[in-house]
C-alpha cells in the first residue's frame, strides 16, 4: 500500500503532527460535512477570485461566527485557502467537492457508519456488528437494506454500485464468454445485475437469490423494466443450517457478496454453490481484493470499508486479499480456472470450476 509520508523516515515533530491530525479527525470530517451541506464550499468553488467571510455568511444566510469557525477548521485542514482576507477552495477541496468517489465514501460514512464507529471496540470484542442498533434491531445490516431511510439507502447502495457499475461491462464479457443461457444472480441487490444481464444477451434467464426484503426489491425493479419472464427469484438464506441453491445453471455470479461473510462463512457458501454446479457449470467471484489495487489509495479505503463490516454489516467480515479466497476456494472442492485484475478500477474475478472436472 502506497503510503503518503514515510512513517519510518519522519521526525518525531512530523509524527506529533500526524497524531494531531488522527485524534481530531472526526472533527474535521463533520466540519467538511457541514462546509458541504450549508453551501459554503460550492460558493466558495464558484468564487475562483476569492470570497470574504462577510459575503459568505451574507450569501448562505450562516452567521459569521458559524462560517468563521468551520472555515477556520478547513484551512488548516487545506480545503481551503485564505489570502487577503479571502477564502479560496483548494485542491483538496476540489476533489472534497467534486470527486464522486470521496461523495460517494464521505455519505456512506456520515450517513450510515459514522454513529455506529462509535461501538467499533465493542464489535471487536463481541464479534457482532454492536454499531447497527444505530439503524435499527437486525442481527445483520442485510436484513434492514429494505427498512433504512431514504437517505441511509441511497448512501448505501450508491457506495455499493459505485465500486460494482463501472466493473460491470467488462465482467459482462467475462461471464458471457462461455456463453451462459441460466445465471444464477446470488445476492442480486436491487437486479440491477441481472438486468445488465438481460440487455447484454436476449436469451439469457436469471434467477436471483437473496433474503426476502431484498429479494422483493429486485424482483420488482425487474418488474419495471418488463424483464418478469426472465428474471425469477428465489428466497434463501445461505447461512441457514442447509441451504440449498438450484442446480444446473451455466454460471453463478457472485459480486461483492462474500466479502459480506466471515472466512467460515464464506468456505459454507462456497461448498453450497459446488453441490450446485455441474461440470459446465462457472462460478463467477467479483470482488475487490486488498493486494489486487493498483493505488495505494483504494487499499486505504477498502481496508476501512472492513471496519464497517466490523462495526455496522455483521461483526465478523472483511475485506480480503486474493489469496485467502484461493484457499477457500481449493477447500470447498473447485478450482480457479481464470483470473482478471482491472475489472474496472478495483475488481477482480476469479472463475471457478469443480475440481474433478
Amino acid at each position: 500500500m502506497e503510503k503518503t509520508i514515510n512513517v519510518e523516515k519522519i521526525s518525531s515533530f512530523e509524527a506529533i503532527i500526524e497524531a494531531q491530525k488522527i485524534a481530531f479527525a472526526p472533527v474535521v470530517f463533520q466540519a467538511t460535512i457541514a462546509l458541504k451541506n450549508l453551501g459554503i464550499l460550492d460558493l466558495i468553488f464558484s468564487k475562483r477570485n476569492g470570497i470574504s467571510l462577510t459575503e459568505i455568511a451574507e450569501q448562505t444566510g450562516i452567521s459569521e461566527y458559524g462560517a468563521d469557525v468551520l472555515l477556520e477548521m478547513a484551512e488548516s485542514a487545506g480545503i481551503v485557502l485564505f489570502s487577503n482576507e479571502k477564502f479560496t477552495i483548494s485542491k483538496i477541496g476540489y476533489f472534497l467537492r467534486s470527486n464522486k468517489m470521496t461523495s460517494v465514501n464521505m455519505n456512506f460514512i456520515n450517513d450510515v457508519c459514522y454513529k455506529g464507529l462509535f461501538h467499533l471496540e465493542e464489535s471487536i470484542k463481541t464479534g457482532k456488528p454492536e454499531g447497527l442498533k444505530e439503524l435499527g434491531n437486525w442481527p445483520t445490516i442485510y436484513e434492514g437494506l429494505s427498512q433504512l431511510t431514504p437517505k441511509e439507502q441511497k448512501s448505501w447502495f450508491e457506495f455499493d454500485h459505485f465500486y460494482s457499475d463501472n466493473a460491470f461491462d467488462k465482467a459482462l464479457d467475462v461471464v458471457f464468454e462461455s456463453k451462459p443461457k441460466w445465471i444464477l444472480d446470488v445476492g442480486g441487490n436491487t437486479g440491477k445485475w441481472s438486468m445488465k444481464c438481460c440487455a447484454h444477451d436476449p436469451d439469457v434467464k436469471m434467477t436471483i437469490l437473496d433474503l426476502p426484503g431484498q429479494l422483493n426489491v429486485a424482483l420488482k425493479n425487474a418488474q419495471e423494466h418488463q424483464l418478469e419472464d426472465r428474471i425469477l427469484g428465489q428466497e434463501v438464506d445461505l447461512l441457514s443450517a442447509n441451504p440449498v441453491i438450484p442446480k444446473g445453471a451455466d454460471a453463478i455470479w457472485m459480486s461483492q457478496f462474500l466479502d459480506c461473510f466471515s472466512k467460515e462463512e464464506i468456505l459454507k457458501i462456497l461448498k453450497v454453490a459446488a453441490e450446485a454446479m455441474t461440470e459446465h457449470t462457472r462460478l463467477h467471484i467479483m470482488e475487490t481484493f486488498t493486494d489486487r489495487q493498483e493505488f495505494g489509495n483504494a487499499s486505504f479505503c477498502l481496508r476501512a470499508t472492513s471496519l464497517y463490516f466490523t462495526a455496522m454489516a455483521n461483526g465478523n467480515s472483511k475485506m480480503y486479499r486474493a489469496g485467502e479466497f484461493y484457499e477457500l476456494i481449493s477447500k470447498a472442492g473447485l478450482k480457479v480456472v481464470g483470473d482478471e485484475d482491472r475489472i474496472g478500477e478495483f475488481h477482480t474475478i476469479l472463475t471457478c470450476s469443480k475440481i474433478d472436472v
